[in-house]
């Protein structure tokens, strides 16, 4: 409505009016909505002519018609929304290691590269450009990805709040990404990180990894009321988060607050798994079963040196005084021994591939596969594609079923082979198996097992050995060793040297019927007897009414096995008279 017009042709409340104001400019006013205290939100506009502020007073009511205009208040920049959304909206509703990523997004690449753009004039070319600078200087693709899924997250809330129109990264072409093929360990590999892994403290943790593909903070996070002995289950229901450092010292060291003498964690040590899939329970071989016996065994050896110190909050993988792991050490770790074992280098969650690799190999059906790995059922085909590699074996194993399938032959010789005689794949090498006693050991070479035989007759005449000849595939399927690696190298042997005594709960040495001192013959595939120390000795209190407390040593070296003898036999005796000092009880 124009100034002058009469007063019975005004508009009715709420109708946007035109009008040419005492300044010379033509005037708008459209009613968008109502504001937070009730009244009517009625926005302005000026232009020089009324044809302009007639096309923006259109526009304005189009806006609202569709409920995309922008809400009235505060004109957000994209720094000012991020720092909101990050802090108020983002952190209460995320896990810690979720806000960690979205933290560093916003406060070291977007904020300084887009932070002074005002909501609702940012463009899609703006990311675009952004994320080419950010490629160009030094970050990885998957970087800048991360940060525009970040952005895309903060700006659909901030259109859902009607601080903005529209959400630009939904239009901008995110940084191409592409994944690295990742190249699971082999079988051989994989025996060498677990022989390697039994040098060192907490063995069971790499065999878990590498076994079952647990997560990392799934292992670590594991607590021995998820471990059932009986059933042989492992029942995975949390996960180990980053700890996040403050000062303790009041910031006064100068120091980052993770490097802090005095730093305290302000974080909680596990969450829950992220969805009811990852809440599962694994089926856990027998061997690693044992190991984890073991590996309980020693944690109570350690708990009893560290007396005091030790905090007992119930871990199965520990600090030497009960503390849960720290991930970024167990990263270091996995470092470490890939190196001392020789084998290439690769990442921690590498470990993960590999155990789905192998659930293809042994074909294990998809459905124990998504229950094993903590995957959605029916929505884990992208999962499959990204964990399950077709190795050479699988598609070799492959090509060989169909051919047997089609003509009926053996893909060596090319001769037909009996129906009878026939296994889903032909043997494309003879696995050459020591059997040693009970003990069956597979060779790649015929002369290894001959040697190994040949050596264990003369040491032990009295038991069986001979060499066996297996086919590849039955081997690895029908074998005793499952899915074993295949030795490629002579086996080591060594002379292990013994001694072992026995003491009353006085300190006075008891009669038995073994002899103190003994020597015999071991390779290294007999973990039972094997030592690769010139000497290593241990004393332990026996279980029942005797309590008698027991000195063993064993080793390499004569002379060393001798001299530990008499330091073992020494402490075995203060043991028995002191059972307190060394953590037994005292209940007899």
């Amino acid at each position: 409505m124009t100034r002058g017009e009469s007063a019975n042709s005004r508009q009715p409340n709420g109708a946007s009016s035109i009008y040419l104001g005492k300044d010379g400019r033509w005037h708008g006013r459209v009613t968008v909505g109502v504001k937070d205290d009730g009244k009517p939100d009625r926005r302005h506009v000026s232009r020089k002519t009324r044809a302009e502020v007639t096309k923006v007073v259109r526009e304005l009511e189009r806006q609202r018609d569709k409920g995309s205009v922008r809400k009235a208040g505060q004109s957000w920049t994209l720094e000012t929304w991020l720092t909101h959304w990050v802090e108020n909206i983002a952190a209460p509703n995320v896990s810690e290691n979720t806000i960690d990523g979205y933290r560093v997004a916003v406060n070291h690449h977007l904020i300084p590269g887009l932070g002074a753009h005002r909501l609702e004039k940012l463009e899609p070319e703006h990311l675009e450009r952004f994320y080419k600078k950010m490629q160009e200087t030094g970050s990885a693709a998957g970087t800048a990805h991360q940060v525009h899924r970040t952005l895309r997250a903060a700006l659909n809330e901030a259109v859902r709040r009607g601080h903005s129109i529209r959400n630009p990264a939904t239009i901008a072409k995110a940084p191409r990404l592409e994944e690295d093929e990742v190249e699971p360990y082999s079988v051989e590999e994989v025996q060498r990180l677990l022989a390697e892994a039994g040098k060192h403290r907490n063995t069971a943790r790499w065999v878990i990894a590498l076994a079952l593909g647990l997560r990392q903070g799934e292992v670590l996070g594991m607590q021995w009321t998820d471990v059932d002995f009986e059933l042989g289950v492992i029942r995975v229901r949390r996960g180990r988060l980053r700890p996040r450092y403050e000062h303790g010292c009041g910031n006064r060291c100068g120091r980052k607050p993770g490097f802090c003498p005095q730093k305290i964690n302000v974080r909680r040590e596990t969450k829950s798994v992220k969805s009811r899939a990852g809440q599962r329970p694994i089926g856990v071989p027998d061997e690693l079963v044992d190991l984890l016996r073991r590996h309980k065994e020693e944690q109570g050896r350690e708990r009893a040196l560290a007396r005091d110190l030790w905090t007992e909050k119930g871990y199965v993988f520990t600090s030497p005084v009960g503390e849960p792991l720290n991930p970024n050490t167990d990263f270091h770790r996995w470092k470490d021994l890939l190196k001392a074992a020789g084998v290439r280098d690769g990442r921690l969650h590498d470990a993960r591939h590999t155990a789905a690799t192998v659930l293809l190999i042994l074909g294990i059906s998809d459905a124990v596969v998504d229950s094993i790995m903590g995957w959605e059922p029916g929505k884990s085909a992208r999962m499959h594609r990204r964990y399950q590699h077709m190795t050479s074996r699988v598609l070799k194993d492959t090509a060989a079923k169909v051919g047997g399938l089609l003509w009926g032959v053996d893909q060596m010789t090319g001769r037909a082979v009996p129906e009878a005689a026939q296994s889903p794949v032909p043997a494309e090498l003879v696995v050459h198996v020591a059997r040693l006693g009970e003990r069956r050991i597979p060779f790649l070479h015929r002369e290894h097992a001959d040697e190994v035989v040949a050596q264990w007759s003369e040491d032990w005449p009295d038991h069986t050995a001979e060499v066996e000849e297996w086919d590849r595939w039955r081997w690895e399927h029908q074998g005793p060793g499952g899915a074993s690696a295949i030795r490629d190298r002579m086996p080591e042997r060594a002379l292990v040297f013994h001694a072992r005594a026995l003491f009353l709960v006085g300190g006075e040495r008891a009669a038995t019927v073994v002899p103190e001192q003994w020597s015999v013959p071991a390779w290294d595939f007999e973990t039972d007897r094997y030592t690769d120390r010139a000497s290593a000795w241990r004393t332990a209190r026996r279980a029942g009414a005797g309590q008698e407390v027991e000195a063993q040593v064993r080793g390499t070296a004569r002379t060393a096995v001798e001299a530990a003898f008499t330091e073992a036999c020494a402490q075995a005796v203060d043991r028995a008279q002191n059972p307190g000092k060394y953590g037994d009880s005292d209940e007899w």
